[in-house]
């Protein structure tokens, strides 16, 4: 089967790095064993200019339509599927949105989410042109949304696949957890069409019969979980008691998901005719492990990234806990990492007029160079909890990652966000831009991984 590729809501192109193991910028000059026959990226909150589109255009170039269009920065939503080229392989990282369905509806055709609609355009990708396989990320709280009906959105997913005639397996991982640089869980989803070569195979290994025996389907799906599937051939995992499996069939249309289904998905399962098999698993890995002090540069650093001394402590006495339930800190206290990371105590009052203390525990002020990083959001680089500083390798002084930093924890070539193509001409991207990119993308080196099950599928493929 010929290795050509749909990646939506591409970013600066992770999947497409992934899959064709760019490892460095000059890497893209040399021809790449899965064609993009087309992608599409458009952020709204960027009124003039798309970086992260023209980043993308930048070191790939563009993709026209059926109609010799370039439809790629345009919202997906306005996009007429039809004339977007035959692909057989459909890729995506999109955001997590509601997913629920605004009206009851006989069928799953036409349906609206009550905030976010881009659930729908993949679904919609996939009426339209039926690729025969699909490979997702999203963040792990997927299977848990929402609050108040757990596993709703996530079975509305599975259900949409049920009714277009896939498989679907998923997995919950973290990067880190197999020797990755950083500590980041997100999951990916795999569905294949029931008519390829692929489903019939790994139907024939498994033993699956469709006898209404929940023990034998445990048994059989068990060994795609475990042994056999995508996820397992890609990222072992260890043993588990396949009895520990929990079934349960998505009975109804889309719309009636909507309303009623509540259920516990777990990390890893697979949904086959309308039925979802899901089991708690571990990791498997005793590899190497990449660090932060692996990736971060150990020469010279601008000096725009270090943190002047009096913004890292206001009382280094203190230590990493502040208490403000008798007398207030001053601005300059607040203004400093020391108190934002640190642990809390101060007095607030509610919208109602209730007062109350609210605290919060510390987080460590300097990452260590001997663990992975931690997740990295698209806040990084702002004064903030979640953002890291860490201590020069050259100088020992305190300071923010650089670009070339952010990119090596998402497993980017470094500089892949220094320049744009816009409006023809390249300009570069601005830092905080830089960031807020690698806080969106995923972790290039989990695609890399799993595309060697991709090829060997691809080339069992009629």
């Amino acid at each position: 089967m010929k290795k050509t590729v749909c990646e939506l809501f591409a970013g600066v192109g992770g999947f497409r790095c992934g899959l064709n193991s760019i490892k460095a910028i000059e890497d893209t000059s040399k021809p790449e064993k899965w064609e993009t026959v087309w992608f599409s990226q458009w952020e709204p909150a960027d009124k003039k200019i798309q970086w992260a589109h023209d980043c993308y255009v930048n070191r790939f170039g563009s993709c026209l339509d059926l109609n010799g269009e370039d439809k790629t920065n345009t919202d997906i939503n306005a996009v007429d599927k039809t004339t977007v080229p035959d692909h057989n392989l459909l890729v995506g990282g999109f955001p997590c949105q509601d997913y629920s369905v605004a009206s009851s509806l006989a069928t799953s055709k036409g349906l609206e989410g009550k905030k976010g609609v881009l659930w729908w355009d993949i679904r919609e990708m996939l009426e339209k042109k039926g690729a025969p396989f699909v490979l997702l990320e999203n963040v792990d709280r997927l299977i848990k949304s929402p609050a108040s009906q757990r596993g709703r959105d996530f079975a509305i997913i599975l259900a949409c696949f049920r009714d277009l005639g896939y498989t679907v397996e998923w997995r919950v991982i973290n990067a880190a957890e197999y020797g990755y640089q950083q500590r980041r869980r997100r999951i990916f989803i795999f569905a294949y069409r029931n008519d390829t070569s692929y489903a019939k195979r790994i139907t024939d290994t498994v033993g699956y019969n469709d006898a209404s025996d929940d023990k034998l389907h445990k048994t059989s799906m068990g060994k795609i979980l475990l042994k056999e599937g995508f996820f397992a051939k890609s990222f072992s995992v260890e043993e588990s008691d396949v009895e520990e499996i929990e079934i349960k069939k998505l009975a109804g249309s889309v719309g009636e998901l909507s309303s009623n289904f509540a259920f516990i998905f777990e990390n890893t399962g697979i949904m086959k005719d309308g039925i979802a098999y899901t089991l708690k698993t571990a990791p498997l890995y005793d590899g190497e492990q990449i660090t932060l002090g692996d990736i971060m540069e150990d020469g010279d650093v601008d000096k725009e990234f270090f943190i002047p001394s009096e913004r890292l402590y206001y009382d280094e006495e203190k230590g990493d806990h502040s208490d403000e339930t008798n007398e207030r800190l001053s601005d300059a206290a607040h203004k400093t990492w020391q108190y934002i990371k640190g642990a809390k105590k101060l007095p607030r009052k509610a919208k109602n007029g209730h007062e109350y203390i609210f605290s919060e525990g510390p987080v460590p002020m300097i990452d260590e160079y001997d663990k992975p990083a931690r997740t990295m959001l698209t806040s990084e680089g702002t004064f903030s909890r979640t953002t890291h500083i860490v201590r020069d390798k050259k100088t020992g002084e305190i300071r923010l990652l650089t670009p070339i930093e952010v990119e090596r924890i998402q497993g980017f070539p470094s500089d892949w966000t220094k320049e744009c193509l816009v409006g023809g001409e390249i300009m570069e991207m601005p830092v905080n831009k830089r960031r807020f990119m690698m806080g969106n993308a995923l972790v290039v080196n989990l695609v890399n991984q799993m595309e060697k099950q991709l090829s060997e599928i691809f080339e069992a493929e009629e």
